[in-house]
């Protein structure tokens, strides 16, 4: 019996940055399944399983954009993390921003994990392939 692919949820809105993301997670060893949502009101109803989602997988690991339409990344983030039931699950921040504010802010409110988009195609694509390796190969997440 195979086992149950790890779940990742992608909070992302820029489609050329989740088509990379995503492929670049699919071409990792490790099975895994990835869910989409593009902004921060999605990225919370999907967490709490409200409207939509209330059949949603519990993601194993997040991937989360800072700067998102309708809730802002970092306020998904606060979140996420004030709630009792959510507050496990391990937060990679994957944003453009390298405002040492923003890395403040997100550590501040427990993200688990800051990593600055590379421009170079190449780097990015390490990168991602980086917290596959870490964070699905590496480290022990909660059940």
């Amino acid at each position: 019996m195979a086992p149950n692919p790890l779940h990742i949820l992608l909070v992302e809105d820029n489609p050329g940055d989740i088509y990379l993301i995503v492929n670049a997670l699919h071409t990792g060893s490790i099975p895994k399944d990835v869910q989409v949502v593009e902004d921060g009101e999605a990225a919370l109803s999907y967490l709490r399983r409200k409207r939509r989602f209330r059949n949603a997988r519990r993601p194993d690991l997040v991937v989360l954009d800072l700067n998102l339409p309708r809730v802002d990344g970092r306020q998904v983030l606060a979140e996420l993390k004030a709630d009792p039931e959510l507050m496990t699950i391990p937060v990679v921040i994957l944003s453009t921003s390298e405002a040492p504010s923003d890395i403040t802010t997100c550590y501040e409110r427990h993200a688990n994990c800051y990593l600055t988009k590379p421009l170079d195609l190449v780097e990015y694509l390490d990168l991602v392939q980086a917290i596959e390796d870490f964070w699905l190969g590496c480290a022990a997440l909660p059940a």
